[in-house]
């Protein structure tokens, strides 16, 4: 079994925030915020482990973040990453519902 190192893009980053922010403060629910994010980091976390048992992403929506694109879920949104070497890249965390193709 590989052991991956994790790296969260500038990008991916700013979506957690952003993400952070809306459920905090739009919503009123920082403590729902923080157990969201929470399960959110637990996901990435298991990729270290288990990065190539997703599939690669052939939906073209996906094709502009990288070469291999796959994807994981958490809830309602999709964890975006790529595989290169003994590095998982996530490049992005997005609403699922915004990924064209489902």
């Amino acid at each position: 079994m590989n052991k991956y190192t994790v790296v969260i893009s500038e990008q991916a980053q700013d979506d957690l925030d952003e993400l952070s922010n809306v459920i905090s403060y739009e919503y009123k629910a920082p403590i729902s915020s923080i157990r969201y994010l929470r399960g959110i980091f637990v996901e990435m976390r298991k990729l270290s482990r288990s990065a190539e048992s997703y599939k690669i992403e052939t939906r073209k929506s996906l094709q502009q973040y990288g070469l291999s694109p796959r994807r994981v879920n958490f809830k309602r949104m999709a964890i975006i990453y790529n595989v290169i070497n003994d590095v998982v890249y996530i490049r992005r965390v997005i609403p699922s519902n915004t990924i064209a193709g489902l």
